[in-house]
């Protein structure tokens, strides 16, 4: 896009995987520091992300988060004391024509329902990754579908990245308005509600904090913040985004793994100096 900065930012809506947290799941102390230096120059802060509210309580603290929480991409928000303000659930029709699409082309499921992570496998690719990076056990179960009643978010895993796209594309052409479809990592496709998505957490952060839509910036790395570029007055991509996703920002900053997030805060937002 390559819009210029706006002479007025309000607020920063951020990713967490791939954008806040480095590659080993890692707050660093510069990305702390650029976000208590975010707030000195009267920007607020918010994230989102693909993982459920309580995979992100361990970031309350040390940013000392005061704006809702929007996990499942937006199909959850919660306050810091991780008390509901909203939700959104898929349709039962939704989830299971989803989940049947995601079987049929070979991924394993994952169903998000409630405060429980469900899946049958514990010993499946990235779980035990997924585990140790949301700090909380799935709980393995037989039954999936009857799960797809009250599912929040569905995702499918598979480390054959090719067909996670290509899935991806069929559960969006299959499900249309019914459902979100976007990946959150190259080997993750989320499956919510069609107003969970993250242009949806930039349009209702908008609405509830009473930000203009211009006033707000955006920072992630995967296909499914792209939406929530959209919907803000400046988005930035993480080094390590695809060249298509760093194609839909106005900016580009360095890698995760090179404190792209805390630099990005430091040139745009405190005038390139060290936060």
């Amino acid at each position: 896009m390559s819009r210029p900065r706006p002479s007025r930012l309000s607020l920063l809506l951020a990713d967490v995987d791939g954008t806040l947290v480095t590659h080993d799941k890692v707050l660093t102390e510069r990305a702390t520091r650029a976000v208590r230096a975010l707030r000195g120059r009267g920007v607020r802060f918010a994230i989102t992300s693909g993982r459920p509210p309580r995979g992100m309580a361990m970031l309350i603290e040390p940013l000392a988060l005061d704006l809702p929480i929007a996990g499942f991409n937006g199909g959850l928000f919660v306050a810091p004391d991780m008390s509901v303000i909203e939700g959104h659930t898929l349709e039962a029709e939704a989830a299971r024509h989803a989940a049947s699409v995601i079987r049929d082309h070979g991924l394993d499921l994952w169903v998000y329902a409630g405060t429980d992570w469900l899946l049958r496998d514990p010993g499946a690719p990235h779980v035990a990754r997924e585990q140790w990076t949301v700090k909380f056990p799935p709980k393995v179960t037989a039954d999936l579908d009857s799960a797809l009643d009250h599912a929040a978010k569905l995702v499918g895993i598979s480390d054959d990245l090719d067909l996670v796209a290509r899935c991806e594309g069929a559960v969006q052409q299959a499900l249309g308005s019914a459902a979100s479809a976007a990946r959150s990592q190259p080997y993750y496709l989320d499956v919510t509600h069609p107003q969970a998505n993250k242009g949806g957490v930039a349009e209702w952060l908008s609405r509830h904090l009473g930000i203009p839509e211009g006033e707000i910036a955006t920072i992630g790395d995967q296909p499914n913040d792209v939406l929530m570029f959209r919907r803000s007055g400046f988005a930035i991509a993480m080094g390590n985004a695809s060249p298509e996703v760093q194609a839909q920002a106005d900016a580009v900053t360095a890698s995760y793994d090179d404190e792209g997030f805390a630099r990005a805060v430091e040139r745009f937002f405190l005038d390139g100096a060290p936060a």
